[in-house]
C-alpha cells in the first residue's frame, strides 16, 4: 500500500467516527433527516465566510457554516411549532431555501473561485492526500486529516463531558429539566457539533457521504442493541468498516470512493435489517408466525374447554368447526401434544391437567388484558420449548 492509500483510509475512518457520534443521537432523537438539511443549508455560511476572509482555508468558514446549521434547526422548529406543518415538511421548506440562497451567491459573486456547488456536494477522497498542510516548510500530512482529527477530538471530549446530559435529554427531557439540565442547550450543542462535523468533512468526502456516515451506521446499530454505549460503539465500528471496505471496493472496481463507501453502508444496513436477532425482518416475521400459532392454539384449547361432548372434540370435527386447513390444524394439534396440553384417544381430543390450567389462566388474561401475563404464562408452561 502506498502512503496515499493509507492516508485516504485514515481520513475516511476518522470522518466515519466523527459522524457516528452525533449521528447516534440524531437517530435516537428521530432527527435523521436534519443532518441532510444541515449538510445543504450551511452553504450560505460557507459563502459569507469566504466573502469576509477571502480565504477558503479560514476557520471562519467552519464557524459561520455551523451558525447557519443551527439557524436551519431553529427555523425548522419555529415553523413546526406553528402546528400548520409537520417536521419533515418544515425541513423541506427551510433547507432548499437556504441552499438556493447559497447557490445564487456563488453564481453571482464567486464563479471564479473553487467554492462551487459540485465541490461542496460531492468532494473526493482520492484528492485528499494531495492537499497538504505545510508548517514552517515541513509537510505534516493531509489538511483534511488534521481538520477532521481536531473536530473528532473535540467531539469525543464533549461526549465524555456531557454524556449524562445527552443521554437524559435524549430519552427523558422532562427528567433532565427537573435535574437542572437544559435540554434546549444540549439540543443546540448537538446541532452545532453536527454542523461543524459536516463542514469539516466537506472538503474530503462531500455532503452526500457525510449524511450516509452520520445516519446509516447509527441506524444499523439501533437494530442490534438498546444500550446507548453499545450503540455508539457499534456505530463507530460499522462506519470504520464501511469506510475501509468501501475504499477497497472502489480500488478493485476503479469506481468512486464515496459511492463505494455509501454502497457498503447500504449493504451493511440491509444485512442487519434482515438478520438482526430481535428487530430484523426475518426475526419479526418468525415472531409474527409464532404469535399466529399461539392464537390458534389458544382458540383450539378454549374450544375444548367449552365443549364436553365427544362429537365436538373429534379431531375431524374440530377442523371443520374452527374452519382450519388440514396443515394448520395438524400444526396446532402437534404443538398442543408437544406441550402436553392434550391427549388423543380414538380421535377424541381431551385437555390434560396442564392444558386445563393453561386455558383457565388464558381466560383470566383475556379478561384482565395484562400484557406481561401471557409472556409469564408461556414461561411457566414452557410453551414452544417441548
Amino acid at each position: 500500500m502506498s502512503s496515499a492509500q493509507i492516508e485516504i483510509q485514515v481520513i475516511a475512518s476518522l470522518v466515519a467516527v466523527a459522524c457516528a457520534i452525533p449521528g447516534t443521537f440524531l437517530v435516537l432523537r428521530k432527527m435523521a433527516m436534519i443532518s441532510d438539511a444541515i449538510s445543504h443549508s450551511i452553504l450560505p455560511g460557507l459563502v459569507i465566510g469566504f466573502f469576509i476572509t477571502q480565504d477558503l482555508n479560514s476557520p471562519m468558514l467552519i464557524l459561520l457554516a455551523a451558525v447557519t446549521g443551527v439557524l436551519t434547526v431553529v427555523l425548522v422548529e419555529q415553523i413546526q411549532k406553528t402546528g400548520l406543518v409537520k417536521e419533515d415538511t418544515a425541513i423541506g421548506l427551510v433547507f432548499p431555501a437556504l441552499f438556493s440562497i447559497g447557490v445564487i451567491m456563488i453564481a453571482k459573486n464567486a464563479n471564479d473561485v473553487h467554492l462551487d456547488v459540485d465541490a461542496v456536494l460531492l468532494g473526493e477522497l482520492a484528492f485528499a492526500p494531495f492537499d497538504r498542510l505545510i508548517v514552517s516548510g515541513v509537510d505534516i500530512g493531509p489538511k483534511s486529516l488534521w481538520i477532521i482529527g481536531v473536530i473528532l477530538l473535540i467531539t469525543i471530549a464533549l461526549l465524555f463531558a456531557f454524556f449524562k446530559e445527552l443521554k437524559l435529554s435524549t430519552f427523558d427531557a422532562g427528567l433532565a429539566t427537573s435535574l437542572g439540565f437544559s435540554p434546549v442547550v444540549i439540543h443546540y450543542g448537538l446541532m452545532t457539533v453536527s454542523s461543524i462535523t459536516t463542514v469539516g468533512a466537506f472538503d474530503a468526502v462531500g455532503a452526500i457521504l457525510v449524511v450516509a456516515l452520520m445516519i446509516a451506521p447509527a441506524a444499523s446499530a439501533y437494530l442490534l442493541t438498546t444500550d446507548l454505549k453499545k450503540m455508539l460503539l457499534l456505530s463507530i465500528v460499522f462506519g470504520v468498516f464501511s469506510a475501509i471496505s468501501g475504499y477497497w471496493v472502489a480500488h478493485w472496481l476503479d469506481a468512486s470512493i464515496a459511492g463505494s463507501i455509501t454502497t457498503m453502508l447500504g449493504l451493511l444496513f440491509l444485512i442487519v435489517y434482515l438478520f438482526a436477532p430481535s428487530k430484523g425482518l426475518i426475526a419479526v416475521m418468525y415472531r409474527e408466525k409464532q404469535q399466529k400459532i399461539e392464537v390458534s392454539l389458544l382458540t383450539f384449547l378454549l374450544h375444548l374447554k367449552n365443549h364436553t361432548e365427544e362429537n365436538e372434540r373429534h379431531v375431524n370435527h374440530l377442523r371443520e368447526h374452527i374452519n382450519w386447513q388440514k396443515i394448520r390444524a395438524k400444526t396446532v394439534v402437534d404443538l398442543a401434544l408437544k406441550n402436553n396440553m392434550i391427549t388423543i384417544d380414538n380421535h377424541i381430543v381431551s385437555l390434560t391437567e396442564k392444558g386445563d390450567e393453561f386455558t383457565s389462566q388464558a381466560i383470566d388474561y383475556i379478561i384482565t388484558n395484562q400484557d406481561t401475563q401471557i409472556e409469564d404464562m408461556k414461561d411457566d408452561f414452557f410453551l414452544f420449548r417441548g
